[in-house]
């Protein structure tokens, strides 16, 4: 089943909908995936949209496409591909360390600057290294504290593109005062269009939290990445476990893998993609079975 949130001509306010048949259906339910889960949960959500029979919306009708989860209490956002960690830290001159094969890693970004498929993204006036993130991400369906294993798995609703922009000149800055990214991560991140639930990427699933999906991002239609979900080192359950260690999680929150391996300019080198990201540039994050994430870069 896939989620989404949208607007369409005539229609007052954004609309939680679910695709079938090739387009979408309205649901009377909060227009937020997380407000949903909170009225339903998780399994009553899904039964929920299988009995609904709203008059159907045409994609060509859809006129803004929001985050599915517009208004997560918490995103943690991951660094769990090895390939990647190592690459970005071999172009900056470090080793790896033993500490990140111990621990899933994670920072937390700014919930209050998502953004939608086919949203702009503004190029922040005080960075000249601007960067894409080639991410999967998962919302969580349960309310969870002390989580691993099964019972991790099982707290998933589903799956979503990430694009976790970077400013790497604003972040190299930053890390060298030994804390986590901020105004380097701060201004976007772009999700959607569609959340997935999990029983839709079953026969993917190679392991707990762990699903072969082919990865890859178009910059102004030139492929540039492609990497596969399979390759996590730290599962969607090691990184569940790890983040929600005496803590609870709750419903409709947000968790991402980190960037796949290749899956931004840093690790990639801006000589292999035609330099940093400057207005005017669209870029096409997708992900097998969870569609394509689509943003235009402006001045």
């Amino acid at each position: 089943m896939r989620f989404c949130v949208v607007e369409w001509a005539g229609q007052k306010g954004p609309r939680l909908c679910v695709g079938r048949d090739g387009g979408l259906v309205p649901l009377d339910a909060p227009p937020s995936l997380r407000g949903a889960l909170e009225q339903f949960g998780d399994e009553g959500l899904i039964s929920f949209a299988r009995k609904a029979s709203g008059s159907p919306v045409r994609l060509e009708q859809v006129t803004r496409w929001l985050p599915p989860v517009p208004d997560p209490r918490t995103f943690r956002d991951f660094y769990a591909f090895e390939q990647h960690v190592k690459a970005a830290r071999t172009r900056r001159g470090l080793e790896m360390i033993p500490e990140w094969y111990k621990l899933a890693i994670f920072y937390f970004s700014n919930t209050g600057s998502l953004k939608g498929h086919l949203e702009p993204v503004r190029k922040p006036a005080s960075t000249s290294e601007l960067d894409f993130e080639l991410e999967i991400g998962a919302v969580l369906g349960r309310d969870v504290q002390d989580v691993s294993g099964e019972a991790a798995e099982e707290a998933i609703f589903g799956f979503l593109i990430i694009n976790d922009w970077s400013a790497r000149d604003l972040q190299r800055d930053e890390m060298k005062c030994s804390l986590g990214p901020a105004k380097g991560k701060d201004f976007a991140t772009s999700l959607g269009p569609w959340v997935v639930t999990k029983d839709e990427l079953a026969d993917r699933r190679v392991g707990p939290g762990r699903y072969d999906l082919t990865m890859l991002a178009r910059r102004n239609g030139r492929e540039i990445s492609r990497g596969n979900a399979k390759d996590l080192y730290h599962d969607f359950t090691r990184m569940l476990e790890r983040g929600s260690r005496d803590v609870m999680l709750y419903r409709g929150d947000l968790i991402g893998s980190g960037t796949v391996g290749t899956g931004c300019i840093l690790e990639l080198g801006p000589e292999k993609a035609r330099g940093w990201l400057q207005p005017g540039d669209t870029m096409e994050l997708g992900i097998e079975r969870l569609g394509t994430l689509t943003t235009p870069i402006i001045e």
